[in-house]
């Protein structure tokens, strides 16, 4: 398509012309959007009066031009960074495809003519137009336009001033008009880059000739090195001055925490320093609290074990613990289930350590163990509290196992999380700290146990030829029929970072004692248990619920073979007793 005026489309009266809307629905969606500002596919979707595919459908018909998937789009960040990031997130476009004679441009929009023009003045040669979706577009742009290279840039500038001598560090990162300060837009630029990416943790760690900043992405680290260590200091300073933090301390860590808000996105900061050989290393975990808390449904549980975990939490009292490593969602699942226990004619009170979401009606205590309150003090508190919901933000300790067992006996619901491996050996962890079985039989509701695994990215998602490794390993661990199964892998894209695989997805495991786990419970007899466990036709480990994952195409055979490493790792009685397999069979070292 040549540059050239071009004619002016009405969306709303396309839509009508092919009976997706109607006039009353036109109309209201034109009051909104004199309201909202929004553009009227927009509304109209958000409305519910159609859908944002049929708004393309009909702009790709109309206008002869293509729609093109960028999902499944193969697309060159080089070519996309022809537009700079200013106009393509202004105008709603995305440059697809360049050649000396023209350029493809996806728009959500095709039909604004002053976008158009805009970008065509950008470009020799033919504009050549294609609809896309505005959703994957955003999408797209936050993969796309990172902020490595301009992180690099602020660090050198960073870098050059800290080299003069004359200028004061201090005053630099403590300044009152800080806005225009290196150190300050270096900062702005790796929060916006880890939010982008959807990032939940920072790390910022000092070598003896670099500097190293880390985004964990999926559960795994991406590094950024940058020859200028001289800003570490600034660095640490200025997130120590904002974390209300002791900036002449470096001989010990410190815990703070700050909320800053980037673009849409109002998100908590915790932050942890740590002195180490070259200097301080600081972690930060980022929550973003603009998006939410989930549901139930959507935590990726199945339906029947949703159902399960709902019946459980329900219940007027007795105790519910979900246990997995650090960052395997436990908080997610219990602030899911509170969430849903969030009513009016209920008390609930929280011990945390820290407080991750803040939310209504509820009372949350934030442990401070330097003032003597910790879980144990927290909770004979909130016992004088008239709770009907209690939520231990970790057993860590026999004192507030027993305070939290002995809550649960008295008419409490009582939700907790523990550090173990899997369900089974939450038990006797439980026995281990010196709570008597028969205690743990009386209360004991349910035990969830979770882990996270990254999904195959659809955007590059191919068939996978099984090697022979795989398929001993296959055979090992499950008695599925394996002829006409087609398992999936991801070749690595943009969209992926070249990974293979986007976003996680949650693995679960539940247990519901029955009357032969509660009759071990009660003798203390941890193996009976685990057997009991296994004879029970309702329970799925959480080694089957990833094979489960991996049959449908959900995850890969690599990372499930990577996660039974680092779950069943020198744990042989649970996979004996659980599954009847070893760590041979697992091709565990």
């Amino acid at each position: 398509m040549a540059k050239s005026a071009r004619k002016k489309i009405r969306i709303g009266d396309l839509l009508i012309e092919k009976g997706l809307i109607n006039d009353e629905q036109l109309k209201a969606a034109l009051t909104e959007q004199r309201i909202s500002g929004n553009k009227l596919g927009r509304t109209l979707v958000e409305l519910g009066f159609t859908s944002e595919q049929d708004i393309l459908d009909v702009l790709s018909s109309q206008l002869g031009i293509p729609y093109i998937d960028l999902k499944h789009f193969k697309f060159n960040p080089d070519v996309i960074r022809k537009l700079p990031e200013t106009y393509a997130r202004r105008f709603r476009a995305i440059v697809l495809k360049k050649d000396a004679d023209a350029v493809l441009v996806g728009m959500a929009d095709p039909t604004d003519i002053y976008a158009y023009d805009a970008i065509a003045k950008k470009f020799e040669g033919n504009i050549e137009l294609a609809v896309v979706s505005e959703t994957e577009l955003i999408e797209t742009f936050d993969l796309v336009y990172r902020r490595t290279d301009e992180i690099s840039n602020l660090a050198q500038e960073l870098g050059a001033e800290l080299s003069d001598s004359d200028i004061n560090l201090e005053q630099m990162v403590a300044g009152e008009d800080v806005t225009d300060a290196p150190v300050v837009k270096l900062l702005q630029s790796l929060f916006e880059d880890a939010i982008q990416m959807n990032a939940s943790d920072i790390h910022i760690e000092p070598g003896a000739n670099v500097l190293r900043i880390r985004q964990r992405i999926d559960g795994v680290l991406y590094e950024q090195v940058m020859k200028e260590k001289n800003i570490a200091n600034a660095l640490v300073m200025r997130l120590k001055i904002i974390s209300g933090l002791n900036i002449s301390e470096k001989r010990l860590p410190q815990d703070g925490r700050f909320n800053i808000r980037i673009k849409d996105h109002s998100v908590d900061v915790r932050l942890s320093t740590m002195p180490v050989q070259y200097g301080e290393s600081v972690v930060m975990r980022l929550l973003d609290q603009s998006g939410g808390m989930l549901e139930l449904e959507n935590l990726g549980m199945t339906p029947r074990l949703t159902k399960a975990f709902r019946r459980a939490v329900h219940v007027p009292h007795g105790l519910v613990l979900v246990t997995g490593p650090t960052g395997s969602g436990k908080s997610t699942t219990l602030y899911a289930a509170l969430r849903e226990l969030n009513t009016a004619d209920k008390k609930i009170i929280t011990a945390e350590d820290p407080v991750e979401y803040r939310l209504p009606r509820m009372n949350q205590v934030q442990v401070n163990t330097k003032i003597g309150l910790d879980f144990s003090q927290i909770l004979r508190t909130a016992l004088r509290q008239d709770p009907d919901i209690i939520l231990i933000g970790e057993m860590r300790d026999q004192i507030t196992a027993e305070i939290g067992i002995r809550a649960a006996m008295t008419g409490h619901l009582v939700l907790s999380t523990l550090h173990t491996n899997d369900a089974m050996h939450t038990l006797e962890r439980l026995l281990d700290m010196g709570i008597e079985g028969y205690l743990i039989a009386t209360v004991l509701r349910a035990v969830v146990a979770q882990r996270l695994v990254r999904k195959v990215c659809e955007s590059c998602k191919q068939p996978l030829e099984v090697n022979g490794h795989q398929k001993a390993w296959l055979k090992t661990v499950s008695d599925r029929e394996l002829e006409g199964v087609t398992f999936y892998a991801g070749n690595g894209c943009g969209h992926c970072n070249n990974t293979g695989y986007q976003g996680r997805i949650g693995l679960y495991e539940m247990i519901e004692p029955d009357e032969p786990m509660l009759e071990a419970l009660r003798t203390n007899d941890i193996n009976a248990f685990m057997k009991a466990v296994k004879n029970n036709k309702e329970y799925v480990s959480l080694l089957d619920s990833g094979l489960e994952l991996v049959f449908q195409g959900i995850t890969s055979l690599d990372e499930m073979m990577r996660f039974a490493g680092e779950v069943y790792q020198g744990n042989v009685d649970s996979i004996a007793a659980a599954n009847s397999y070893t760590l041979d069979d697992l091709g565990v070292s």
